[in-house]
């Protein structure tokens, strides 16, 4: 055999033997047909389903370590295909599984496309926090040599305690600072205070005093409203308009579903003489339902089970409808209210809250009030939904729980709906021959001028049936080594008048308007030293549990300044004036002193 016969019959071997191996490599590639008998037998049920699809391509496209190896485009996009062939004949049904059920044999057809560091870690949206809160630096302390009144509105949103509750125990996290408002967590609860006679006089004051729990050479004073309580039989008509947000960003359980729970249970406690009208709003605003009576419960019901979400939110188009339609159905002598469903992301359409915030003025004006009912995280925009109820002469409420839907829908349903007196403003003026400094304790966005307390033109607080409003000022009394401001070297000694009413602390002005008035009612009151405890054991339960809840507050704000008062001392004393506690309300908020304990110590407070 000659060289050049070997080395052609050579070449041809080798031919043959490569084309009969890429044949093979070809024929085992492809992926075995399953039958329909044998669907499941043998399939992994911790394996990717189809609705996972997009999230591997993402981890192809996002990976930095893709092209790692020079590999081309094609190469990428190949991947990506025989993903998508393996995922529907691995899971032919279909069924979800999480992320941290997939093994790394499940992608071994992708094992030559995706880098081994991708597989263990699919890649994952990074998580954002647009919650939206004011910010706000707390009351100083003032001298009452330099301010001796003291001047705000009251207040009576809730929102930022139920909020706070969601941040501790379902996110496990503190909340930030600027979420922590002091009254209106220490108006969340229930006081005793006296009740008032008729609604004539539309709400009692009870004042009362007693060392500080955080520094016993401070006095803390409170000052307690209780509005009248008419019997539910006589409770005027209704005529409300739920304007429920059914944008993309209200998709999930905590949100939409749990704002159609709430509500079913409002509807549940309205009769034939309320109505009911329901308003959505996404990408455009829309009306599910007409005013309808309150007996018809089956259609005002299936019109909430009815909702969905999806799309982008104009909150301003929403608005303008929900007002038209309480507007049509007005009741003269009953409750017009507007009551919004949402986490206050708007992000389409009239956003501006100064043009939000004169809408709402103006329908105030005309006799429809406006409400707010928070929902979810994440987005939650709680400047927003306490603004606007602000402005409309409502309440904000954050719904984070079925059980806080009970609360503020059906058991304060009169406090939430029915208004017994408006632009209710609080006057306070400190005897400067016995007070020497004084700090009120939140309502950092509720100060008035003090001109502003007679001027009926300046917008107020508004208090509900049944609800109770306190306030907390720590004092510094005179003869104190506890004061912080020094004395002026020039200042005026206090006036032989201040003098001569010694046993006076300080006096107490309130003004109002009754609903549908525009003229307000003023009355006073002062405080006296006999209402002063020598010690804080001896107070009431309503002072003792109110300066727990303060005192909590003012630790989860950093306690600028309680010096070295601990969650501990706060747990003891909210443990220890707990009182009556009908709802088990009180017993959950030492439940939460306990748990923001155990988070400081984790997070480094």
């Amino acid at each position: 055999m000659t060289p050049m016969n070997f080395l052609t019959k050579l070449l041809l071997v080798l031919a043959i033997l490569c084309f009969a191996g890429c044949y093979k490599y070809q024929e085992s590639s492809q992926p075995a047909e399953a039958g329909p008998e044998d669907e499941s037998a043998g399939v992994d049920q911790n394996r990717p389903a189809e609705g996972q699809e997009q999230a591997g391509a993402q981890v192809t496209d996002a990976s930095p370590a893709v092209n790692r190896n020079n590999r081309k485009p094609s190469d990428v996009q190949n991947a990506k295909q025989v993903h998508q062939r393996g995922a529907a004949s691995v899971n032919p049904r279909n069924k979800p599984i999480s992320e941290q059920q997939v093994s790394v044999a499940d992608y071994s057809d992708l094992a030559f496309a995706i880098p081994p560091r991708a597989l263990y870690q699919p890649y994952q949206h990074p998580p954002t926090d647009r919650e939206n809160y004011q910010s706000f630096e707390e009351n100083s302390v003032k001298s009452v040599a330099e301010t001796p009144v003291s001047t705000f509105s009251i207040d009576v949103d809730t929102a930022a305690y139920s909020n706070i509750r969601r941040m501790l125990t379902r996110e496990g996290r503190l909340p930030p600072r600027d979420s922590v408002k002091l009254e209106e967590m220490i108006n969340y609860f229930s006081y005793l205070y006296e009740l008032p006679e008729s609604k004539q006089q539309p709400f009692s004051v009870s004042v009362e005093m007693a060392p500080a729990p955080w520094n016993p050479k401070h006095q803390l004073l409170q000052v307690g409203l209780k509005g009248f309580e008419p019997e539910l039989a006589v409770r005027p008509a209704a005529n409300l308009t739920f304007l429920v947000d059914v944008s993309g960003s209200m998709q999930s359980a905590d949100k939409l579903e749990l704002v159609k729970k709430s509500l079913r249970l409002l509807v549940n406690q309205l009769n034939s003489r309320d109505h009911i009208a329901l308003v959505v709003y996404a990408g455009a605003a829309g009306m599910v339902l007409d005013a309808t009576s309150g007996d018809q419960k089956a259609k005002i019901l299936g019109a909430i089970d009815s909702l969905q979400a999806g799309g982008s939110t104009n909150g301003g188009a929403g608005i303008r409808l929900a007002y038209r339609l309480a507007q049509q159905h007005f009741k003269p002598e009953g409750i017009n209210r507007v009551i919004i469903a949402s986490d206050g992301d708007m992000n389409v359409g009239t956003v501006n809250i100064e043009q939000l915030k004169d809408l709402v003025a103006t329908k105030r004006e005309q006799g429809v009030a406006l409400s707010t009912l928070g929902f979810g995280g994440g987005n939650y925009n709680y400047t927003l939904m306490e603004q606007l109820a602000d402005v409309g002469n409502g309440n904000a409420a954050y719904i984070d729980t079925l059980r806080e839907a009970q609360k503020v829908l059906v058991q304060q349903m009169q406090s939430t709906l029915l208004t017994i007196a408006k632009d209710v403003k609080i006057q306070i003026e400190f005897n400067p021959g016995v007070v020497v400094e004084y700090r009120l304790l939140g309502y950092e966005n509720r100060l008035l001028n003090r001109e502003d307390f007679r001027n009926d033109k300046v917008d107020a607080g508004e208090i509900g049936a049944g609800h109770t409003v306190t306030a907390l000022y720590e004092l510094v009394l005179a003869g104190s080594e506890a004061t912080m401001i020094p004395a002026l070297r020039y200042g005026e000694q206090a006036e032989n008048s201040a003098q001569q009413r010694e046993n006076e602390i300080a006096y107490v002005r309130l003004r109002y308007k009754q609903p549908g008035a525009d003229q307000s009612v003023e009355f006073s009151t002062a405080v006296l030293r006999d209402q002063q405890s020598a010690d804080l054991s001896a107070a009431s339960d309503n002072l003792r549990f109110a300066s727990a809840v303060a005192g909590f507050g003012q630790l989860l704000r950093g306690g600028k300044y309680t010096g070295q008062w601990s969650y501990d001392e706060a747990l003891q004393l909210a443990r220890n004036a707990k009182g009556e506690d009908l709802h088990g309300y009180r017993a959950e908020l030492v439940s939460l002193v306990e748990l923001a304990k155990s988070l400081s110590i984790s997070q480094g407070g």
